[in-house]
């Protein structure tokens, strides 16, 4: 199974991070020192994508200029002998990388967002979908790596799958599962945000998705919870053709303002460079 093409819902206004974000998309926030739409892009070209999708706003123009060549800039650091900093903006993506960007134009929710991307997705292809919010590490093989390994050996769609607190699951999308063998959980149904007591389970959908051109047929137009047009809708109209996978590694909620601060701990101690001062820094505040 090749997927050559990734989706990117990335129209929100990030509101949870103003005055930050009222001129620089939430996406744009760097991790260290590459912004969070960049983790992702990065992570959808290592299982072979080569088209991005960003369904986005007219106001959010940052992210498409972000992945545009800039030749006089690339030029310059290469002349200054700044070659490591001329390789890190050359080619994001790969050399076949393709961007396009869709205006949402209103924002209606996931299911809607999602569904903006019909007209790029050929018949019965599989693609992935990706929520930059939801970053995600691991040494070994990233997590769509994963899924779409799941995809091709169960042939169906898939979902990440992640336990989560039981109080937390009014957050979330929550499957209900029939079976699992190893970390693949075959489903029977899937709510949206239910409250504590309702949730069928603990197993929480986060942001990761490898879809069939099918899943268009079944976002509809009505709004569901929070009057928007989720995607968990059209998941659970379809069900019996979808898998849930428990990937290996570790999830940053960067779309709050803790989970962002912990994404950017957790990558500079994983930085070369960075990891001795930040080391010595922490441990000189653990007291707190």
């Amino acid at each position: 199974m090749e997927i050559k093409k990734a989706v990117f819902p990335v129209a929100g206004f990030g509101t949870r991070f103003l005055p930050a974000t009222k001129s620089t998309p939430k996406e744009m926030l760097p991790i260290v020192d590459k912004p969070l739409i960049q983790y992702a892009v990065e992570e959808a070209a290592e299982i072979g994508v080569e088209e991005f999708i960003f369904i986005t706003h007219h106001a959010k123009s940052s992210i498409e200029k972000h992945f545009k060549k800039d030749e006089g800039l690339l030029s310059m650091l290469l002349k200054s002998g700044k070659e490591d900093l001329a390789k890190s903006i050359k080619d994001i993506g790969g050399k076949n990388a393709k961007f396009i960007s869709i205006d949402q134009v209103e924002p209606k929710g996931l299911g809607h967002a999602i569904g903006c991307a019909e007209q790029s997705i050929d018949d019965d292809e599989f693609f992935a979908v990706i929520l930059a919010d939801d970053l995600i590490y691991n040494k070994g093989n990233n997590v769509l790596k994963q899924m779409k390994d799941a995809a091709f050996k169960n042939k169906k769609q898939v979902l990440a799958l992640e336990k989560v607190n039981q109080e937390d699951v009014s957050k979330f999308g929550v499957v209900s599962v029939d079976s699992s063998k190893g970390r693949v959980s075959h489903l029977n149904d899937i709510v949206e945000k239910p409250d504590i007591d309702e949730a069928p389970s603990n197993l929480a959908v986060v942001g990761r998705y490898i879809f069939n051109k099918s899943i268009f047929k079944f976002i509809g137009d009505q709004a569901g919870k929070n009057n928007e047009i989720q995607i968990t809708d059209a998941i659970q109209r379809d069900i019996e053709n979808f898998i849930g996978y428990e990937f290996e590694g570790q999830r940053f909620d960067c779309g709050s303002k803790v989970g962002y601060l912990k994404a950017n701990i957790f990558h500079g101690l994983a930085n070369d460079e960075l990891n001795k001062e930040l080391k010595n820094y922490l441990r000189g505040i653990s007291n707190l």
